[in-house]
Order: C-alpha cells, then structure tokens, then sequence
C-alpha cells in the first residue's frame, strides 16, 4: 500500500509542534543525605525540572515531628511557584517522633542546644545554597512552628538571606543573640494561639526594632497555633487546622517572596 502524503504531512506537523513547544512543568523531588559533624541528615529536595535558569532558593524546617508528609508537601507547592525548595532535618535521618510527648521531647533536644540548632540549620541552608539550579543570591528561610526557630536563628547568626518566614511559629531568641539580621522578615501567627503567646509576639517584634529589622507581624483572628497543618485538630491543647488562615498566609507568604526575591 502506498504511504498517504497528507498522513506525512500531518505528522510531520505534530512532530514540529511537540519539538517547538515549551517544556511542560514537572515537579521532581529526592532524598537527599547530608553531614552535620557525625550527625547524618536526610532533608527532601523539590524543584521544577522545565526550568533552566539559576532561581530563588528556600530552606524549609520543619515542626517538631521532623521532615514529615506535610513539610515535603510544602516543598512541593513552593517548587510549583517557580522556587527550588529543599526541606531542611533537624533532627537526624528517620527521626520522626510521633506527635505528643516524643516530639516534645525531641524538639526540646534543640531548644535547649541553640548552639546545636544553629549548626543543624546551617548545614541544611548549605546544601541548598550550593545546589547548581540555586542563585545564591536569592536565598529564603521559613519554618513552621518548631521550625521557626533554626530559620530565625539562621537570620540571627548574619546569614546571607533576603528573606524569613515564620508560621505559627517559636518565636524567642536565643540567650547569645547576635542580632545581625540582614534578612526582611515576616511572621504569619494565630491570634489565639495558646502556645506562643502575645507576649512572645511583643517581645520578638521588640528585638526586631531593636536591631533595625524590616519584618511584619501579620495575626489571624482565631486562629491557633499549627493552624496550616491539616494533621492538627485539638483546640484543648491550643492546636487547630484553620482552612481560612492556612490559605491567607499561604497568599501573604507567596506574596511577600515575590517583593523579596522574585520567581
């Protein structure tokens, strides 16, 4: 049977369609192990792999159970914004306590050991400051809840980061505070939250004044602590998933890495 020319001519054209259209967004993620001291980490990359060019990075740390499912989801919803994401460990590769006592107490570890923390949150930002598709330029640290505190405390120590965000997050600065924060910073925090109260707010945003910071404090109004977490549902104990909170931060936040770094 002779070949049809218009069934060449017809794939010829989806042939020069697909080579001349624009490489479709795909979100690829891995595992990745890394050193701090003896202590062996294991923190969770996520990017989109259509883009080439060098683009804003962002350490992400977690809450007190460690690199859990909802932090990687968080990475991933940063990557599809344009950011190579890599969620930072804290605690040490396949630490994961379970919420309640076990993760108090392993949270506890860090915040008694700042020095430790600081050096965790380091080792964290390193691995994304030196990834190849990262402009070192365009650095971002956030933290959610416990993970509040390396992010700040990165910041303190004079990291090179255009921008923090803290949500629902530890707030309180560590007893040897540089205050050399070159960072613009912004605090996403429950109005109600029972955990880390106003007074903590208060005394943060004096510290902020005190060392000349650019930051906001942005409050939602009954909102409790861990309230973009989908996982959290004791308003006893303080913690509650808030859907209209979780969306209005995740705007302010998106908002304010645009002003900060761009995509």
């Amino acid at each position: 049977m002779k070949p049809n020319p218009r069934a060449w001519l017809c794939c010829a054209a989806i042939v020069a369609v697909a080579v001349g259209a624009p490489a479709q967004a795909a979100i690829k993620t891995q595992l990745i192990d890394y050193k701090q001291g003896d202590a062996t980490l294991q923190g969770y990359l996520a990017y989109d792999d259509a883009k080439t060019q060098k683009r804003p990075g962002i350490v992400v740390y977690h809450d007190w159970t460690g690199v859990s499912d909802n932090v990687k989801q968080r990475a991933r919803m940063l990557a599809q914004l344009g950011y190579v994401a890599f969620a930072a460990d804290i605690y040490g590769k396949g630490v994961h306590p379970q919420i309640g006592p076990d993760a108090a107490a392993e949270s506890g570890k860090y915040m008694k050991d700042r020095a430790t923390l600081l050096a965790r949150a380091k080792a964290g930002y390193d691995v994304l400051r030196n990834n190849a598709m990262v402009d070192q330029a365009r650095l971002v640290a956030i933290g959610y809840c416990f993970g509040a505190a390396p992010a700040l405390d990165l910041a303190r120590s004079g990291a090179d980061l255009k921008s923090v965000v803290a949500l629902h997050g530890v707030l309180s600065a560590p007893e040897q505070n540089p205050k050399m924060i070159k960072a613009k910073v912004l605090v996403l925090h429950g109005a109600d939250d029972p955990l880390v109260k106003q007074e903590a707010v208060q005394a943060f945003q004096k510290e902020m004044k005190d060392a000349a910071v650019d930051y906001e404090v942005v409050l939602y109004g009954g909102a409790l602590h861990a309230f973009t977490d989908k996982r959290y549902n004791d308003p006893a104990h303080g913690v509650k998933y808030d859907e209209k909170a979780d969306k209005r931060s995740w705007i302010a936040m998106r908002d304010f890495l645009r002003e900060t770094v761009g995509r």
